[in-house]
């Protein structure tokens, strides 16, 4: 398969780099000013074991003309819609598009420009960032990338071109699933970052910190139960175990772990406040489902958002 990877930044920089170093037809289509950084530098990739460097095929929207098997769309929400255009000339009539982003909006609006049928749900598990040097940094060495159809079944078989997606994926470096349904597990891991987002935004520290003061636990408990009563009115009940985990994990003593939305907007950088948090608080709002330390911390960032502006 050619595979074609539309943004090389912390996420689909490490995934790509992985199914290159595996021996996968990879490139990556980047914008200008990224495509002269990574010729002139290499994709490195710096985690605890050192540092890994790779030379990539690199292509810009003006030297894209080829079709590709799978395009894998990485890049953030406020990027999609230019990422979009970018990327028509290498889709084709059976080309799978395979999207990175958080929340659910983009399915839809992918769905919309190329077909419903060309993209499949997916996603992925990864905590990383960009460092000072431009380099992708891992800071977890937990690695994780599920896919499956939109339109399959909750329970039961996985279609034979997510088999075959899943053969090509299935690399050193991340593990790769396959599931019957891929909007499933996407509403599960929306529930999650919201939660995260939300419990870091408002109480603007890490969840070690937050689970060590009074009424700390109580408070993320209560963001995770906002959450999943969305996700359940929405048809994708979050399984208990998995709501127990997330409970577990977001009030873990002592764990300096942030939101990557945190991280953005206390570095001042544009973020998907939007994309994750004020869609979801509209498909709460649309479900009669009420949230308000959601809409909370929604204008929360809101208001960050204008004064960055």
């Amino acid at each position: 398969m050619k595979i074609l990877v539309v943004g090389a930044g912390a996420t689909g920089g490490y995934f790509g780099a992985a199914l290159a170093r595996a021996g996968r037809d990879v490139s990556f289509l980047v914008r200008e000013k990224r495509a002269q950084f990574l010729q002139e530098r290499g994709l490195r990739i710096v985690d605890a074991e050192g540092e890994t460097r790779s030379a990539p095929r690199i292509l810009t929207a003006g030297t894209l003309d080829e079709i590709f098997d799978v395009v894998l769309v990485t890049v953030k929400g406020p990027g999609l819609e230019q990422a979009m255009v970018d990327m028509t000339p290498a889709v084709g009539p059976d080309t799978l598009i395979v999207p990175f982003l958080n929340g659910m909006g983009h399915m839809e609006v992918l769905a919309t420009a190329f077909g419903a049928d060309a993209v499949i749900g997916s996603v992925v598990h990864l905590v990383s960032t960009i460092n000072a040097d431009g380099d992708i940094a891992i800071l977890n060495p937990l690695a994780r990338w599920s896919i499956g159809d939109q339109d399959g079944p909750l329970e039961g078989a996985v279609s034979a071109r997510v088999q075959a997606l899943l053969a090509e994926i299935s690399v050193p470096g991340f593990e790769a699933v396959a599931v019957p349904n891929g909007l499933a597990i996407m509403w599960h891991k929306w529930v999650f970052i919201v939660a995260a987002g939300v419990t870091t935004c408002l109480m603007r520290g890490p969840v070690g910190s937050i689970a060590a003061v009074p009424g700390g636990p109580e408070f993320v408990a209560a963001v995770l139960a906002q959450t999943a009563a969305v996700s359940a009115a929405a048809g994708y009940p979050v399984p208990q175990a998995q709501q127990a985990g997330n409970l577990t994990f977001l009030t873990e003593p002592g764990s300096t772990f942030t939101s990557s939305l945190y991280r953005d907007v206390t570095a001042g950088l544009a973020h998907e406040g939007e994309q994750i948090v004020g869609d979801f608080a509209r498909r709460a709002a649309g479900l009669g489902v009420p949230v308000p330390l959601i809409d909370l911390a929604l204008l929360q960032l809101r208001v960050n958002e204008a004064s960055r502006s």
